[in-house]
C-alpha cells in the first residue's frame, strides 16, 4: 500500500539529503490502535529518477507492506510527476498526438507505433486523474475540463500535478494513480466512480 510522504523536496535534493532515512510512520494503518508486530521494513529503489529509494514499513499479522511516497513521484508509474505532466501538456499542445509522440521519445530507439502507444497511455491516465479530482472536489474544481492546460490557465496553477497531490491529500486513497494511491483500475477518457467523499470525518491521514 502507498501512503504520501508530504514534504517539499524536489528530486534532487530527496536524493542528496537521503530523505527516506527521516520518513517515519508512527503506527500501523491497518491496527491504529497498535497489538501487531508493525515495523520498518527497509527501502527500495526507484528505477527513475535516479538514486530514489523510499522507505516502507511491514505489518506480519496484516500480510500488507506500506510504502511512503514523496510528493514530486507518480504513483504507479516511473518518474516524476512534473515529467508526466511536461508530457501531457506538450501532447495537448502539439497539432497532434503523432507529432508530440515523435518528438519526446527522438532519442529512443522505438519505432513511432511504440511511441505514441507511451504517449497515449499518460495521456489516458491523466485525463482519468483530472476527471477524479472534479468528482471528489467538485465545489473546486467541478466546473474544469480533464486537461493540464484548462487547469493551469482557470486555476493559474504552474505545475498542476504536484499541487493536487497536496491539495487533495485526503482523496488520495479514492483516486487512481499517478496522482493518487487507489488500486489499479480499467482506465478510460474518463473517471466516472463514484468517488465523492462519503459523510463523517476525514480518512485517517498517515502523512509525515
Amino acid at each position: 500500500m502507498q501512503l504520501r510522504f508530504d514534504a517539499s523536496f524536489t528530486a534532487d535534493e530527496y536524493v542528496r539529503c537521503q530523505a527516506w532515512h527521516k520518513t517515519s510512520l508512527p503506527c500501523c494503518p491497518l491496527h491504529p490502535r497498535g497489538g501487531c508486530s508493525f515495523a520498518r521494513h527497509g527501502t527500495y529503489l526507484r528505477m527513475t529518477p535516479a538514486g530514489v529509494r523510499i522507505a516502507r514499513w511491514y505489518c506480519p499479522q496484516g500480510h500488507c507492506t506500506f510504502s511512503l511516497i514523496p510528493d514530486f513521484l507518480a504513483s504507479h508509474l516511473p518518474g516524476t510527476l512534473d515529467d508526466l505532466e511536461r508530457i501531457v501538456v506538450k501532447v495537448e499542445q502539439s497539432r497532434s498526438i503523432e507529432s508530440a509522440a515523435d518528438a519526446l521519445r527522438a532519442d529512443d530507439d522505438i519505432t513511432l507505433a511504440s511511441a505514441v502507444r507511451w504517449v497515449r497511455r499518460r495521456i489516458m491516465l491523466v485525463r482519468s486523474v483530472l476527471a477524479g479530482v472534479t468528482h471528489a472536489i467538485p465545489a473546486r474544481y467541478g466546473t474544469c475540463p480533464p486537461n493540464l492546460t484548462a487547469f493551469r490557465c482557470q486555476y493559474e496553477m504552474t505545475s498542476v500535478l504536484p499541487q493536487l497531490r497536496k491539495i487533495g491529500a485526503n482523496y488520495l486513497y479514492v483516486l487512481p494513480p499517478p496522482l493518487g494511491f487507489s488500486p489499479r483500475r480499467s482506465y478510460g477518457s474518463h473517471y466516472c466512480a463514484p468517488i465523492q467523499q462519503e459523510m463523517g470525518p476525514d480518512p485517517p491521514d498517515y502523512c509525515v
